[in-house]
């Protein structure tokens, strides 16, 4: 079961990835049309929104199915939500907001990086989807960089809890983020299905315990002769 368990996980870690090395990889060839970018902008999208529901669903699941093995890709999916919401963003700005701005060519940094700041603020302003994704995006960051078993010692378990209670708000931003938009919203709407059956089973086990937070040992009492 051991060599199973260490086989597994990066298994699970490159299929995690792949969506990504494939869009990369498709992208290269020219194989996404003339509108690429846009290719990649849905497609981290969705998968970060699939991988902030994974994270939700997996402690209901583990404790539904006694699958307590489960608890291990927590972390993993969590990260990964993180990653494709980092590449879906920086993909964003990159190809729509900084192609899009009218710099003259002989312009410094600090003013090109002023103009996409305030071109990004305009379009995130006049859209509040995008509001929602920024939101979303913004509170992932401290979720990922509190990810370790050394922050988790850092913060103590309570204080650890309560900044990863977040991950809820994130889940109803990015889904408002991607369901504002669309006119056929089934897409969404089986998210927020998996993420509200996560919610109330969370609601329902609420007073138990939590056991998706890694501890230290406690050093044992040394017994008196």
């Amino acid at each position: 079961m051991r060599v199973t368990r260490r086989l597994l996980k990066p298994v699970v870690f490159i299929a995690s990835l792949s969506p990504f090395l494939f869009d990369a990889g498709a992208a290269v060839m020219n194989r996404l049309g003339p509108h690429a970018y846009r290719v990649i902008i849905d497609d981290t999208g969705t998968w970060s929104l699939w991988f902030i529901t994974l994270t939700l669903v997996l402690t209901p699941l583990r404790r539904l199915t006694s699958a307590h093995g489960l608890v291990r890709y927590r972390r993993m999916m969590g990260l990964f939500a993180f990653f494709y919401g980092a590449v879906h963003t920086l993909t964003y700005v990159v190809f729509d907001r900084f192609a899009g701005l009218d710099v003259p060519s002989d312009a410094d940094a600090s003013s090109t990086i002023g103009a996409l700041t305030v071109s990004t603020v305009r379009d995130i302003w006049d859209k509040p989807f995008l509001a929602m994704g920024f939101v979303a995006f913004v509170l992932m960051v401290p979720l990922a960089g509190t990810s370790t078993s050394g922050m988790i010692r850092r913060l103590g378990g309570t204080t650890w809890r309560r900044l990863h209670r977040f991950i809820y708000v994130v889940a109803m931003a990015s889904l408002l983020h991607h369901w504002w938009p669309l006119t056929d919203r089934f897409r969404v709407d089986r998210f927020g299905l998996l993420i509200g059956m996560s919610l109330l089973a969370r609601a329902a086990w609420l007073r138990a315990p939590p056991s998706h937070v890694p501890r230290v040992p406690a050093r044992q009492p040394v017994s008196p002769v």
